[in-house]
C-alpha cells in the first residue's frame, strides 16, 4: 500500500526536543542511573480531599455519564464566585464558558477570531501552544521579542506597524512560563490602550496568578478598567488546584467572544464530563487555604534550588513567579540542547532547553519545581560533583 499523504499542517509539526530528552532519560534508566526529572511542569501536590470526594460522589451516579451538553449553572456560578472573591471581578453568566483545559481552548479559539492568512502575535520565548493557536486557524504566527534586559516585557512601541495592521489577536501571559517573570500593573494599563488603538484582541493566559513570589497575590487582567472590552482570559484549575488530568479551564471576559466560541465548540464537543464539573465546583467554592501553602512551598523550592546553584557557580536568578526556574547556560556550551544532554549524562538531571520555547529561548534552560527540598539537595550534590561550572 502506498504511504498516506498527510496535510502540510500536520507535517510541519515535529516531535522535536522532548522526544530526544525522553529517549535519553530511558537510556539512563536502563543503565541503572538515578534520574531527576525537572523538565515537565506537572505539580507533585495532591488535589484537596473535598475536590476528590466531589468527583468520586459524582462518578457513582450513572446519570452523570451522559453528555453534559452545557456547563452546569452551578459551575458558572462557581466561577463567578471565585473571580469576585479572588480577583474582585464581577462576571455575568454570559461572560463565562468552560473548555477542556487551556490547551484545548487556546488551540481552538483562533478558529473564532482569525481567517486564514491573518496574523496573531505570540511571545518569543513563550509557551509553544500559543503558536499552535494560530497554526490551527491557518493564521500567520508573528512573534514579539521579550528579553531579560527589559524584564521580559514586550516593547509594544517597537512592534512594526505593518504587523499590527494584520494582527487579529495577541497572546499575553504573566506570570510567564518559561521565563518566570511578572508584569507590573502599568504594563496592563498600557496594553489596554495599545489594544484599543490597534483594534487587537488580547488573549490573557492566567495560569500562574496564584504562584507569585514578589507579592502575595497576582491579579486577573479583567480587574483592569477596559480590559473586558478588548480581551478574554483563560483561567486554569491545573496548577492552583492540581487538576492537570481532569482537563477543565475557563474562558472569561468579552461576552461577544465567549458567545462565538460557544457556538464553535457546540459543533465539536458535547460538554465537559459531569463529574469533572462537580469537582471544579468544589474546587472553586470550597476551602482554598492549601493554595497559599503550595505557593509557600514553591517559593521554598525556588529559593533552595536557585541559591544552591549559585553557590556552586551557576548564576541562576530567583524566579518572580510560576512553578519554574529560568536560567542562562554556561558560555562554553554552543546550544541549550547540547548543555541539557551533557547535564543529563553527567548528573541525571533533566531540564528543558530554552530553544523549545522559541528562538529567543536559545541559551537558556527551564527547570520545573516539582520535587521537594530534600531531592533538590540531592540534585545540587550531583551537579556540584559533575564540575560543570
Amino acid at each position: 500500500m502506498e504511504s498516506f499523504q498527510f496535510s502540510e499542517k500536520v507535517n510541519s509539526i515535529q516531535p522535536g526536543i522532548f522526544s530526544a530528552l525522553n529517549q535519553k532519560k530511558n537510556e539512563l534508566l536502563a543503565r541503572g542511573r538515578r534520574v531527576y526529572n525537572l523538565s515537565v511542569g506537572t505539580p507533585d501536590f495532591k488535589p484537596a480531599p473535598h475536590i476528590m470526594k466531589a468527583m468520586q460522589d459524582a462518578c457513582k451516579d450513572p446519570e452523570n455519564y451522559k453528555y453534559s451538553l452545557t456547563d452546569l449553572p452551578e459551575l458558572i456560578e462557581a466561577v463567578q464566585y471565585r473571580y469576585e472573591k479572588r480577583f474582585g471581578v464581577k462576571l455575568e453568566p454570559d461572560e463565562v464558558m468552560s473548555v477542556y483545559g487551556s490547551q484545548e481552548g487556546m488551540a481552538h479559539i483562533g478558529l473564532v477570531l482569525c481567517n486564514p492568512g491573518e496574523s496573531i502575535l505570540v511571545p518569543n520565548p513563550g509557551y509553544p501552544l500559543f503558536e499552535m493557536s494560530g497554526i490551527m486557524a491557518g493564521a500567520a504566527v508573528e512573534t514579539y521579542k521579550i528579553e531579560e534586559r527589559n524584564g521580559y516585557l514586550p516593547d509594544l512601541e517597537k512592534i512594526p506597524e505593518d504587523v499590527l495592521k494584520r494582527t487579529k489577536y495577541m497572546v499575553v501571559s504573566y506570570p510567564l512560563n518559561p521565563v518566570c517573570a511578572c508584569a507590573p500593573d502599568e504594563f496592563y494599563e498600557k496594553l489596554i490602550v495599545f489594544a484599543r488603538k490597534h483594534q487587537i484582541i488580547i488573549l490573557h493566559d492566567n495560569a500562574y496568578s496564584d504562584i507569585i513570589y514578589t507579592r502575595k497575590q497576582g491579579r486577573s487582567f479583567l480587574s483592569f478598567e477596559g480590559a473586558r472590552e478588548v480581551a478574554v482570559e483563560f483561567y486554569s484549575l491545573s496548577k492552583s488546584y492540581n487538576l492537570t488530568g481532569a482537563r477543565i479551564s475557563f474562558v472569561v471576559g468579552n461576552r461577544e467572544i465567549v458567545e462565538k466560541f460557544k457556538t464553535l465548540r457546540s459543533q465539536i464537543d458535547y460538554g465537559i464530563f459531569l463529574p469533572v464539573q462537580y469537582a471544579a465546583i468544589a474546587a472553586l467554592t470550597g476551602p482554598d487555604d492549601f493554595i497559599e501553602e503550595q505557593r509557600l512551598e514553591y517559593e521554598r523550592r525556588n529559593r533552595a534550588l536557585c541559591a544552591g546553584l549559585r553557590r556552586i557557580g551557576w548564576d541562576v536568578p530567583d524566579s518572580a513567579g510560576t512553578m519554574f526556574v529560568w536560567a542562562r547556560i554556561p558560555e562554553k556550551y554552543e546550544s541549550s540542547f547540547a548543555f541539557c544532554m551533557e547535564l543529563m549524562e553527567r548528573t541525571g538531571l533533566i531540564v528543558t532547553p530554552g530553544s523549545a520555547f522559541g528562538s529567543e529561548g536559545e541559551g537558556y534552560v527551564r527547570m520545573a519545581l516539582v520535587v521537594g527540598t530534600g531531592e533538590i539537595e540531592e540534585i545540587l550534590h550531583a551537579v556540584e560533583a559533575a564540575d560543570l561550572f
